[in-house]
C-alpha cells in the first residue's frame, strides 16, 4: 500500500472538515447580490467587528478582496507603496494596473522585516508632475518572506508615517490570523491600524473560498459596487459564508498546531543549511543557493515519495503546514526531504 500523500505546497489545497460540511449543507441562504444572504450578513458583520471596523465585504478570493480595497484608496494615474515581493504586485497578475490603473513602486524585498524611514521616504506629494502617492500596503504574515510577523511597532510607525503623508494604509491579511496566534495581537488592535484589511478564510483555516474586505460603511458600500464591476456579485453565496463562519469558530486557535509543526520541519531541514529565514508560523522557506539541488530537482524527487513541495524560484522553495496536515505526515516529509537534502 503506497505512502499517504503529504503536501505542503499550500495550505489553500485542505477539504472542509465535516463539521463545516454540516454548517455549509444547512446555511440559511438568500440572495446576495440584493443584500439578502442571512449567513454572508452575518460573515461580513463578524468579522467588521472583529477588526473594529464599520463594515467588510465578502468576496470570492484573496486576490478581488486585495484589488478590491486599492481600488478605493488609489485613484487611476496615482501611486501605491509596497515591497518588492509582496503579494499584490507578485501573484495578482498585474491586476492593480490593469482593474484599477493604479501605479505601483516597491521597497527593496524584506518581507516583515520593514524599516518604515525608508517608505517615509519614497512618499511623493501632489505636483511637479509626479505620481502622488495614495496608500502604502503591507502583508501579515509575509508569504514571500517566509510567514514572518511585521512586529506590531513596526506597524505603529507605519500608522504615523501614513498619518503624516496624509496617505492610506492597507493590509492584506491573507493570513492574519498567524500573525494573531504568533504574537498574541488582538485582531482588533491590527484592525485599528489599517484603513483597510483584507482577509482570508482559504489560507490557514481550510475554508474552501472566499475572502472579505474590511473598512469604513462607506468605503465597503463603494466596495459592492467594485465587486460587482470585477464580476465577484455572487447569488447564494450563504453556502460559503457558512463554511468561513465555522472557520472563524473552530479553526483560528489551532494555527498553533500549525506553527509548532512548522518548526518541527524547520529543525528537520536546518542542519542541511537550507533554511531561508527563521520560522515563526507556518511557512517555511528553502534556500537552496548552496546546495546541489536546485528547487525543481527538490521537488520532483520528494514528489516520488509522496511529499509536495512548493517552487518559488530557481532555488527557492516553501514547505507550508496546515488543517490536513497530522504529526506522522510531518514526521514522514521530514525524513524524506532530509535524505533527499544529505544526497
Amino acid at each position: 500500500m503506497a505512502d499517504a500523500l503529504v503536501d505542503l505546497r499550500s495550505d489553500t489545497v485542505t477539504r472542509p472538515t465535516a463539521g463545516m460540511r454540516e454548517a455549509m449543507a444547512t446555511a440559511d441562504v438568500g440572495d446576495d447580490v440584493y443584500g439578502e444572504d442571512p449567513t454572508v450578513n452575518a460573515l461580513e458583520a463578524e468579522v467588521a467587528a472583529l477588526f473594529g471596523h464599520e463594515a467588510a465585504l465578502f468576496a470570492p478570493s484573496g486576490s478581488m478582496a486585495n484589488q478590491i480595497a486599492l481600488q478605493l484608496l488609489v485613484s487611476p494615474g496615482n501611486e501605491l507603496l509596497c515591497d518588492a515581493d509582496a503579494h499584490v504586485v507578485t501573484y495578482e497578475i498585474g491586476a492593480a494596473a490593469a482593474y484599477g490603473g493604479i501605479s505601483s513602486r516597491t521597497w527593496p524585498a524584506v518581507g516583515a522585516d520593514i524599516d518604515p524611514e525608508t517608505v517615509a521616504g519614497m512618499i511623493r506629494p501632489d505636483g511637479y508632475f509626479a505620481v502622488p502617492t495614495r496608500a502604502i500596503a503591507v502583508e501579515q504574515t509575509h508569504n514571500r518572506g517566509g510567514g514572518g510577523v511585521i512586529p506590531l511597532a513596526t506597524l505603529r510607525e507605519l500608522r504615523r508615517v501614513a498619518d503624516d503623508a496624509e496617505v492610506a494604509l492597507h493590509c492584506d491579511g491573507a493570513r492574519i490570523w498567524h500573525a494573531h496566534v504568533a504574537d498574541a495581537v488582538p485582531l482588533i488592535e491590527y484592525g485599528q491600524l489599517f484603513d483597510t484589511l483584507s482577509v482570508c478564510l482559504s489560507k490557514g483555516l481550510g475554508a474552501p473560498v472566499g475572502s472579505l474586505v474590511v473598512g469604513s460603511a462607506e468605503k465597503i458600500e463603494r466596495a459592492r459596487m467594485i465587486r460587482k464591476r470585477m464580476g465577484g456579485g455572487m447569488r447564494q453565496a450563504g453556502i460559503l459564508a457558512a463554511a468561513g463562519r465555522y472557520a472563524l469558530a473552530h479553526h483560528v486557535d489551532r494555527l498553533a498546531e500549525d506553527h509548532a509543526r512548522a518548526a518541527r520541519l524547520a529543525e528537520a531541514v536546518a542542519p542541511f543549511g537550507v533554511l531561508a529565514a527563521p520560522v515563526r508560523t507556518n511557512l517555511v522557506p528553502l534556500d537552496l543557493t548552496k546546495h546541489a539541488l536546485d528547487a525543481r530537482a527538490l521537488a520532483a524527487a520528494a514528489r516520488e515519495e509522496r511529499v509536495l513541495v512548493s517552487v518559488l524560484g530557481p532555488r527557492t522553495a516553501r514547505l507550508v503546514t496546515h488543517l490536513d496536515l497530522d504529526d506522522a505526515g510531518v514526521t514522514r516529509a521530514a525524513a524524506v526531504l532530509g535524505r533527499l537534502l544529505a544526497a
